[in-house]
């Protein structure tokens, strides 16, 4: 296995079959160890109307074994994290980015002033896996938890006395091609990983790492938070109105410049996708700058090579003056200039 490290935290980049990995979470189903993943609960009574005026979705609105995708952002509108939420009886459950559970944490803290909420860091006593693909769910009911599947997205089911002890089961679809997320306590996960990888073997799939994960990510344009989000850049921006933003709900922390965006202006830039051009000596880094008539146009946050497009694609951010589809930037990297084309995403449709 070949360590990889995202924020700081070191998780697993293969399992030595890059392109058999990625195929797996494309074409049948890929198991996924996401414990190193930041997970907070929120407690107390009057924690969903604290949290609803905290991030950019609709937390009164869910029902418990519901969920949602939001932003936490700042006063100025800009992101500090995106975020899965779930709702259980007695809690909420925040599951992101790794590396952030102390900013995260802080951050609520210094808005709890006589609310009655505990904020608890549940990673060290839960893990997460993660099965994606098109044969996510038969994976799932091989090692008998399968029966009564959440349908909805970010619908979920406690699932209390399973070979594995207590799991919840998320319907969570992180490549956009279906796949479940399963919770269980961090002395039951050896145990329920080597299950579920057997299955996946037995499926067609394997055990996959962050490399292949990346490379499905980036093919089916989701921006990751760390990658192609950060405290830069507002939610509008990254493309995310129709998932992590209500426009009905209450106020929120940077809710006044959401709506003044939305309402008066379009973004000065935008996510877009990007198709370079083939024979590219390597891949472009981070904040490589793209060019359009000679004059700055936005930069580059994440790149790999397709193999379902057998193409080398990327995402990155275009000012809107010029970030309309077919348009044709300059990419400036350290070994030169090459042509860079914006193209409809995903670059690969489920």
């Amino acid at each position: 296995m070949d360590v990889a490290k995202s924020n700081g935290v070191e998780l697993a980049g293969n399992y030595g079959d890059v392109r058999a990995e990625h195929q797996a979470l494309c074409e049948t189903a890929g198991l996924l160890d996401l414990s190193f993943r930041s997970r907070v609960c929120l407690a107390g009574t009057d924690r969903v109307r604290f949290l609803h005026g905290q991030v950019t979705n609709d937390v009164k609105g869910l029902g418990v074994g519901e969920g949602c995708y939001a932003a936490l952002i700042t006063g100025k509108g800009k992101m500090q994290s995106d975020m899965n939420i779930y709702c259980l009886p007695e809690e909420l459950l925040l599951d992101f980015e790794p590396g952030l559970t102390a900013i995260i944490s802080e951050r609520l803290q210094k808005y709890v002033i006589a609310d009655d909420v505990q904020i608890i860091d549940v990673a060290p006593n839960y893990g997460l896996l993660s099965v994606q693909g098109p044969k996510a769910e038969s994976v799932i009911r091989a090692v008998g938890i399968g029966d009564d599947l959440p349908a909805k997205p970010f619908g979920f089911v406690r699932k209390p006395e399973t070979d594995f002890g207590e799991i919840h089961v998320m319907n969570q679809s992180r490549l956009g091609g279906g796949g479940f997320d399963l919770l269980a306590a961090t002395d039951q996960v050896k145990a329920l990983k080597k299950q579920l990888v057997s299955a996946a073997k037995s499926a067609g799939g394997c055990e996959c790492g962050s490399e292949a994960f990346e490379i499905a990510r980036i093919e089916a344009g989701i921006p990751r938070f760390g990658a192609d989000m950060d405290e830069s850049i507002n939610p509008l921006e990254a493309g995310l109105e129709t998932r992590a933003i209500s426009f009905s709900k209450g106020c929120y922390i940077g809710q006044e410049v959401i709506s003044r965006i939305r309402t008066y202006s379009e973004v000065a830039k935008a996510l877009r996708g990007l198709r370079l051009v083939d024979d590219l000596k390597s891949l472009p880094r981070k904040g490589d700058k793209l060019f359009h008539d000679g004059k700055e146009a936005g930069f580059v946050t994440s790149a790999t090579v397709s193999p379902r497009l057998k193409a080398i694609i990327a995402l990155g951010y275009v000012k809107r003056e010029v970030n309309q589809l077919e348009t044709e930037l300059m990419l400036r990297t350290a070994e030169g200039e090459s042509r860079a084309r914006i193209v409809e995403l995903p670059f690969v449709k489920s």
